[in-house]
């Protein structure tokens, strides 16, 4: 079975990826790259990211690193290969971007989808946009550009430190997705089509497609991309090559499926210091 296929209807081009768990290697993204290159030479309007049916990214693939000779270097290859996706996702002016998420998807995943010019999701999607769980993991996939741009820098801040899963529902309140709507899948994907053709047919298509190059290049010249990069890849680096080991730790983990001895930290608040039971002073009527 495939795990990148492509199909075009008329001005769209839906291409799909359905990496097993949602992982993508290093050699996935390679993939996913000249899949998506080629789409863009393809006579076509908008592009749709259609991810899996199960998942759309999950980021990094744990397993792989885990499994190779060299984990940091292959956990650094996979980084560079995810952002390099991103980034041409990001820059791509030729075309405006879908991504659908039918789905569930986290990590570095869920920046992936974010670097797309609209972000839909069915209802019933879980959003994990975040990577601290995975051993303080800082995470790149230009999130400390794309997540600020669409929430806010406090509520980007509040997202990443929170560590919390988010339904669909929520995320469209957060800005993070710009809408989510379909009760199933087949009526998700049905919608999708619907979108994305009423999209390319749009009378200002030429205008959207001119202020997303505008608003590109006023980025690039406030902040490059490339600097946004460089500073996520210093935090991962020391993440993968540093003195602390808990990335690697955590990924062993996971991947070796080792239960929890204890509740996360950022779930059991009430370890922290100066933690106070709160007081209820409610009246309870009789």
């Amino acid at each position: 079975m495939l795990d990148i296929a492509y199909e075009e209807s008329g001005p769209v081009g839906y291409l799909h990826f359905d990496f097993y768990n949602g992982a993508m290697s290093t050699s996935a993204c390679e993939r996913l790259l000249a899949a998506y290159v080629a789409a863009k030479q393809r006579p076509t309007r908008v592009i749709v990211l259609m991810g899996g049916a199960d998942f759309f990214s999950n980021g990094l693939d744990l397993n792989r690193i885990e499994a190779a000779d060299s984990p940091p270097d292959e956990s650094w290859r996979n980084i560079n290969a995810m952002d390099d996706l991103c980034r041409d996702i990001l820059t791509t002016d030729s075309h405006l971007t879908v991504s659908a998420l039918r789905g569930n998807t986290g990590a570095g995943g869920a920046f992936l989808a974010l670097a797309a010019d609209r972000v839909w999701a069915r209802r019933g999607v879980i959003l994990n946009p975040h990577y601290k769980n995975m051993g303080n993991l800082y995470g790149s996939e230009y999130w400390s550009y794309l997540l600020p741009r669409r929430v806010g820098v406090e509520r980007a801040a509040r997202i990443m430190r929170n560590r919390l899963p988010l339904g669909a529902a929520d995320a469209v309140e957060t800005g993070f997705l710009d809408e989510a709507f379909g009760d199933d899948l087949t009526g998700f994907e049905r919608e999708i089509v619907t979108r994305a053709e009423a999209l390319a047919a749009a009378k200002d298509f030429a205008a959207q497609l001119e202020a997303k190059r505008q608003r590109r290049a006023a980025d690039e010249a406030a902040k490059p991309l490339d600097a946004y990069r460089a500073e996520e890849l210093k935090h991962m680096q020391r993440n993968f090559y540093g003195f602390d080991p808990s990335y690697h730790v955590a990924r062993h983990h996971f991947v070796r499926k080792t239960p929890h001895s204890w509740t996360p930290r950022h779930l059991a608040v009430h370890r922290e210091l100066g933690w106070v039971v709160p007081v209820d002073t409610g009246q309870v009527s009789g």
